[in-house]
């Protein structure tokens, strides 16, 4: 029986209900505006209908941006609850960043300046912080508190991580670092598991039983806004009369308990006292993280142990992984880490020297937005396996660089390079830039070209993705849709494509980048090689070259070699990649030396291109003649070719690949099998461009090829120069 009102005396239940809406930096506008029609307006109008209900809401910064531009209304009737005291704004880092990915100075900055225009927009006082993705460790205690910080929202699995029971939670707790204190509150699983996914009466339950077990307590509601409205199949819990409608209506009855702000907690109730919380996420995180077959075990054990009735005194001991391995499982999102962390070592310099302040301040905004979180990590959303979100990433750590230029007063033309461990694999690689390109290399990991930005554009023409085993592949490999998840038996195996069983096993042994160097089998062919069944017969492309750095005031040469195998025969390869001041071309040139008399290999110079989609009219091959040849995700074996383009007229783009002598070339495209929200999906990574010759040496043993890659954006930068017509009301 749960008690209808609260007896004279007795404290009532005080529940804290807390959104967090949130779209990434690059997701396409209409995701937002279906966002926004489908869960964040429909809410406001919800509050409209409850003025009982009160509420806590953290809105991203992108989003936030978003609204400014396309809806303003949504701002302006949020400021007026924030005024009449019906909804508290929680703060949080502007564009949304995993913090434990950040240096201090980027972390306090990034909250710092999402408070700032938090309180200038919404008049809101912040007091408050959610912490993206519930990642959390120690450390950021101390740069919270000196952010401003009074309280932040962790879920509840943090502190039983750190020892505490269930009925510990009701409440909040202090932790500290360095001396300084923070307040941290604990969302409840339970009511996130409950709300909106059970009946309205479990949760009201749930609240009533926690009222009489213990009276006045706490307890906290807080998750994803999109759950409602955006979410696959949860359209009618945010309309009227849906779910959401009815648990508003019902707390009304409910004079046990009253709807309270994270504020009003923190300043009338004491802490339970003091705690220390391992590092950890919310627990479907934790387990997302762990390699495909320890994540498939860890599952495994999990439904097997909770049939044992000793299960629930164990289970908040049972632990997955570490949210900063996703770095490691994907080493893509390492190169983005890498990138960030070097234009926020540039940033940081340059505020040291003293730099134009205004250009110093839009770097560091752009360097803000190429750290939103999403695109770095992957669960049950596409993350990492969605294109348009790396690009993002990129464009604003390119457009970062370039800020960085002008603050720095850098006059073109000029061409540079620099040494240094920039991913931090212990081995040093090669940053080749000028006012067009940036190219990274590798030379310990096979001399390969891992990054080439187009500066004209912000694009990075090497933000590609392997294919790489998923512990959710083995749902897929079952057959038809409607197969029993094995990750999560609750969810439904969807396919939105057909056929997806028989692409799961077509994996990568590497990453996917430019300037790998292959020898295969003479009888290769380009399905072998789109598949993954081709077998390397050198020690090449992924083997160690030395490097060094050729300067002349004009021009700048890499010079990579490596004295390796091929088929066992002992042979030479020295590749130059070379950039001129003020050009769009990098300029290739390899020499195979030890090439024995009558002998013949199979040599092949691998490239990437992403961020250039398949299937569309629009994006095309074009041979010498300029014929086009296809759409980019075009399977292809061509020969006698001196020159390949890959269009994009979208972006206004053209890559142009000529060679010195004729050549065979593959084409194919990487393609990935991933979970989205709406069920598993192909999707397009990057365009592989293979020139491939039947080398045989001459007297001295030795073959050569020089390759001209093009970046030409003089389509987009025409449009740039096109004047706009500017529509005056009188």
């Amino acid at each position: 029986t749960l008690p209808r009102e609260t007896p004279s005396g007795m404290t009532p239940l005080r529940f804290m209900f807390v959104l967090h809406d949130h779209q990434p930096i690059g997701n396409f506008d209409g995701v937002f505006e279906s966002a926004y029609h489908a869960s964040y307006r429909p809410f406001l109008d919800l509050l409209d209908q409850y003025p009982h209900v009160r509420v806590g809401l953290h809105t991203s910064g992108p989003l936030m941006e978003w609204f400014e531009v396309n809806h303003p209304e949504y701002l302006d009737r949020l400021s007026a609850y924030v005024q009449s005291g019906r909804v508290e704004i929680i703060g949080g880092a502007f564009y949304e960043p995993i913090l434990g990915m950040l240096s201090p100075r980027d972390r306090v900055g990034q909250v710092r300046s999402f408070r700032e225009y938090l309180e200038t927009r919404l008049g809101a006082t912040v007091r408050g912080m959610w912490i993206p993705e519930r990642v959390w460790e120690q450390s950021m205690t101390s740069d919270l508190a000196a952010a401003g910080v009074d309280y932040i929202i962790l879920d509840d699995s943090h502190f039983k991580n750190a020892g505490l029971a269930p009925d510990e939670l009701h409440g909040y707790y202090l932790t500290e670092d360095d001396g300084v204190t923070l307040k941290v509150l604990p969302g409840s699983e339970p009511l996130r598991y409950i709300i909106p996914f059970g009946a309205v009466h479990q949760a009201i339950e749930y609240l009533g039983h926690l009222q009489q077990k213990q009276p006045g307590a706490v307890t906290l509601f807080a998750d994803d806004g999109e759950k409602f409205g955006v979410w696959p199949e949860t359209e009618h819990t945010i309309q009227p009369g849906g779910w959401l409608a009815q648990l508003f209506e019902q707390l009304g009855h409910c004079d046990w308990l009253r709807m309270t702000l994270p504020s009003e907690v923190i300043d009338s109730v004491p802490p339970l006292g003091t705690v220390y919380l391992p590092e950890g996420s919310y627990r479907e995180m934790t387990e997302w993280v762990l390699p495909p077959e320890q994540l498939i075990e860890y599952e495994s054990a999990r439904g097997e142990m909770a049939q044992d009735p000793r299960w629930p005194r164990v289970q908040r001991f049972m632990r997955g992984g570490f949210w900063r391995n996703f770095k490691v499982r994907y080493p893509e999102a390492n190169e983005m880490y890498a990138r960030m962390m070097m234009v926020s070592k540039r940033c940081h310099e340059a505020a040291q020297r003293g730099v134009d302040q205004g250009l110093l301040r839009d770097a560091r905004t752009e360097l803000y937005r190429g750290q939103c979180n999403c695109p770095y990590w992957h669960g049950a959303f596409g993350g990492i396996y969605l294109p348009h979100l790396r690009n993002a990433i990129y464009e604003h750590l390119i457009n970062a660089d370039t800020l960085l230029d002008k603050a720095e007063n850098k006059r073109s033309p000029w061409v540079e390079a620099m040494s240094d461990d920039y991913n931090f694999d212990g081995r040093p690689e090669v940053q080749l830039a000028n006012d067009r390109l940036i190219a990274l290399l590798a030379p310990a990991r096979g001399g390969q070209m891992y990054e080439l930005d187009v500066r004209a554009i912000n694009h990075n023409l090497l933000a590609t993705l392997a294919r790489r085993p998923e512990a959710y592949h083995r749902s897929i490999a079952k057959g038809a849709a409607g197969a029993v998840n094995v990750i999560d038996a609750s969810k439904p195996v969807i396919f939105k494509q057909p056929n997806l069983d028989q692409r799961v096993n077509e994996y990568d042994i590497a990453v996917r980048k430019s300037l790998t160097d292959h020898f295969w089998d003479d009888s290769v062919t380009v399905e072998d090689l789109a598949t993954g069944r081709a077998i390397e017969r050198g020690d090449f492309a992924a083997s160690a070259y030395e490097a060094k750095i050729r300067r002349n005031p004009q021009r700048i040469q890499v010079q990579m070699s490596r004295s390796g195998n091929a088929w066992g025969v002992p042979l030479k390869i020295t590749k130059g990649v070379t950039l001129e001041a003020a050009s769009n071309v990098l300029e290739i040139a390899y020499l195979i030396e030890g090439i024995p008399p009558q002998a013949r290999f199979h040599f092949a110079v691998e490239f990437n291109f992403a961020g250039l989609p398949s299937g569309a009219t629009d994006r095309y091959f074009l041979n010498a003649d300029r014929q086009q040849l296809g759409h980019l995700g075009t399977r292809q074996t061509l020969h006698d070719q001196m020159e390949l383009g890959l269009v994009d007229e979208w972006l206004g783009f053209e890559a142009n690949l000529a060679c010195s002598k004729p050549t065979s070339m593959f084409t194919f495209p990487i393609e990935t099998v991933s979970q989205s929200e709406g069920g598993f999906e192909l999707v397009h990574q990057s365009v592989v461009v293979m020139p491939h010759w039947f080398v045989t040496g001459d007297a001295q043993g030795r073959w050569s090829v020089t390759l001209r890659l093009t970046s030409d954006t003089s389509a987009a930068e025409a449009r740039r120069e096109t004047p706009s017509v500017e529509r005056v009301t009188v």
